[in-house]
């Protein structure tokens, strides 16, 4: 069993605070690349290598297109771009989005896996919604070693549960014992029994929707027990993503149509005294005809409900 020397990690909200308690634990002798991906705010100055630097041993800092990979580090994924991990070396993309974010969790374990295989070791920690679950799955289909952060304890457990109810990962624990995990698996051959995942061809069929951020046609992608959704251009929902982008889209749609409904009563109404008396009074009603019309989309959007996916 080839040594786990590929280590990528995943996190959104309270991710953070999470990765530096991680990389505390992990020697400045680790035998092994670490690759992080934390969702970011696309155009704000990251000052996460810096911080993860302080927090441990390693050295830490953000990927650059073409940069080798070398032991011992840890490279981030600088914001907006998707980390792309290769053989000897990495990619920084401005490629499509997946699960609505850039960079990716998913890109990153994913690329990992096809460059990596069983020497990578994939670790999901505190997020929201469900990025790193489709990539996490890849890991495990190429050999690799699934590890995910007790979703009891993670600030936010979205993204951890969603790989546990996804995934037969090999090691569920608590944020101080990931390092530990890390270390044994960076420097020994492996004791553990994987658990089996069906590595099945992905299956990819033709649906009626539409991409949420260009509109482009839609394919429901299956992945062992679970689903993605993709579009020609490569964005990439999982079901959860995609039912809230399309709920996002909706209520954006609604809107819109108030605002041109409230637009035309307000010109209506203004151009009213400049046509003929006849021409006037078909004015008057059609901008009465808006004032209701919008007035029933406004009822509509305030009675529309909200929801949280767990």
């Amino acid at each position: 069993m080839a040594r786990h020397d590929i280590i990528v990690i995943g996190a959104s909200a309270g991710g953070i605070e999470a990765l530096q308690r991680l990389v505390s634990k992990l020697p400045g002798t680790l035998p092994a690349a670490v690759f992080v991906v934390v969702h970011l705010y696309p155009r704000v100055r990251s000052n996460l290598p810096a911080i993860l630097a302080r927090a441990g041993q390693l050295a830490a800092i953000h990927a650059e297109d073409n940069m080798p990979i070398q032991p011992g580090r840890i490279y981030i994924a600088p914001p907006d771009y998707h980390l792309v991990v290769e053989r000897d070396h990495i990619h920084v993309s401005l490629g499509p989005k997946e699960q609505h974010q850039r960079p990716s969790v998913n890109v990153t374990f994913r690329s990992a896996a096809l460059a990596y295989a069983e020497r990578v070791v994939g670790v999901v920690l505190t997020g929201e919604m469900d990025d790193g679950t489709a990539g996490l799955w890849e890991i495990k289909r190429r050999g690799g070693v699934a590890v995910v952060q007790n979703p009891e304890e993670a600030l936010f457990p979205s993204m951890p549960l969603s790989a546990l109810r996804e995934i037969e990962v090999d090691y569920t624990v608590n944020l101080a014992e990931i390092g530990p995990v890390l270390c044994r698996l960076a420097t020994t051959d492996g004791d553990l029994t994987r658990s089996p995942l069906d590595i099945s061809d992905m299956e990819k069929k033709l649906t009626d929707l539409t991409c949420p951020d260009c509109r482009g046609t839609i394919w429901e992608v299956s992945r062992g027990s679970g689903t993605e959704y993709r579009c020609r251009v490569g964005h990439s929902y999982s079901p959860k993503t995609m039912l809230a982008e399309h709920f996002s889209t909706q209520e954006k749609a609604l809107y819109s149509a108030l605002v041109a409904l409230e637009e035309g009563t307000s010109l209506a109404k203004r151009l009213v005294d400049q046509f003929d008396p006849q021409f006037r009074e078909r004015l008057r009603e059609e901008a009465l005809s808006l004032e209701e019309e919008a007035e029933v989309l406004r009822k509509l959007l305030g009675n529309r409900r909200s929801f949280t996916i767990e």
